[in-house]
């Protein structure tokens, strides 16, 4: 796998699965003398032993519940060596079932670049894996095998995520030789974004994520999908910092990525500053709010509307932007045909214009 364009930052190759929390059970209690509170895990088979509250974790109920949902992704891919000759490498990485009908997602970066993927389930059986759709932007792929009934995982909504809540990653570290590894931690934080880039916001965790648990499930404590892990920082001094894109992000993808094998992305035809990013491209610039608009691109949407280089917008449908990762986050909470006001400042004077946005142009167009 290439990890070459992310420095200070890897992506967690391979296999994690992030599973939810179940929620906790109730313990049976007896009057005469305080017993441990057990919970009967199969009523109608006696030959299984009963298992208290205690051991009966979140977690616990969470890998059983989840696990059988996590696969483990194999990538044979045609790389160079040194001396620019064609070598096959090998990459691993993880999935999760969302439709029992043989539809995986993972992340773009386990599956790229791909000359075979083989898909391992928990069960033990093996399938040859086709590529529906990527999404490099988010990281985000849909892989499909053919198979029927297979075990899914269900998708929680991440807009109502607590920093502090328990979060569960199962996955593959390492590879297969290690399937089904399951590590506990929390929510760290919302919001997250990262140098690599500012287009997502990340949902942040504690739980250990390593190499070969990317495109698992981050699942909360009912047992939800809440994230799907794609990167974690890696640097002297710093431990626990670990990235997974948030599951309503993750569903928007995946159904454009099933019903049309790319994403439909709303599109407005700039190219935006704030600060920051002038700067890294050389200029200063001397606003105290709003983002500045370098450049529009001809017939594109902001183009229909009348904007113009050296505006400045300062809100979208009233909502005051300051910068360009607020910029791209309500472009993207719309939809292509969606009716945007954006209000901006042109020579000192506030103006407010419908731009109606369209599907972003393939790559080639931009």
């Amino acid at each position: 796998m290439k990890f070459g364009k992310i420095p200070k930052l890897i992506c967690a190759v391979a296999t994690v699965a992030l599973l939810t929390f179940s929620g906790c059970g109730t313990g049976n209690e007896t009057s005469s003398e305080i017993t441990p509170a057990v919970t009967e895990a199969a009523s109608n088979d006696k030959s299984t032993p009963r298992i208290s509250d205690a051991r009966n974790t979140p977690a616990a109920r969470a890998a059983k519940l989840v696990g059988p949902a996590v696969v483990g992704i194999t990538n044979r891919v045609v790389a160079r060596d040194f001396f620019n000759r064609q070598v096959e490498a090998t990459g691993w990485g993880s999935g999760v079932i969302f439709r029992s009908d043989g539809y995986i997602v993972t992340n773009n970066h386990v599956v790229s670049d791909s000359k075979e993927l083989i898909v391992s389930l928990a069960d033990g059986r093996t399938f040859n894996g086709e590529l529906v759709g990527a999404d490099e932007l988010t990281d985000i792929a849909v892989v499909k095998i053919n198979a029927k009934d297979l075990p899914t995982a269900p998708f929680g909504n991440s807009d109502d995520i607590m920093v502090g809540e328990p979060a569960i990653a199962i996955g593959n570290p390492m590879g297969l030789e290690y399937s089904g590894s399951v590590t506990v931690g929390v929510i760290s934080a919302l919001n997250r974004t990262i140098s690599t880039n500012d287009s997502v916001s990340f949902l942040q965790t504690d739980a250990a994520i390593n190499q070969g648990n990317s495109g698992g499930a981050l699942v909360n404590a009912d047992g939800e999908v809440i994230g799907i892990p794609s990167v974690k920082i890696v640097r002297s001094g710093f431990e626990g910092m670990a990235f997974a894109i948030p599951i309503n992000t993750v569903k928007t993808v995946v159904e454009d990525l099933v019903s049309k094998g790319y994403v439909a992305r709303p599109y407005m035809g700039i190219t935006p500053f704030d600060k920051p990013t002038a700067a890294r491209y050389g200029y200063s610039l001397s606003i105290d709010r709003g983002v500045y608009i370098f450049q529009v691109a001809l017939g594109s949407p902001a183009d229909r509307a009348g904007l113009q280089r050296d505006d400045i917008i300062l809100s979208i449908d009233g909502k005051e932007i300051n910068s360009v990762s607020e910029i791209r986050a309500e472009i993207n909470s719309h939809k292509v045909g969606d009716t945007i006001k954006v209000t901006y400042t042109r020579g000192g004077t506030s103006h407010t214009v419908d731009v109606v946005l369209q599907e972003m142009p393939p790559p080639e167009n931009n």
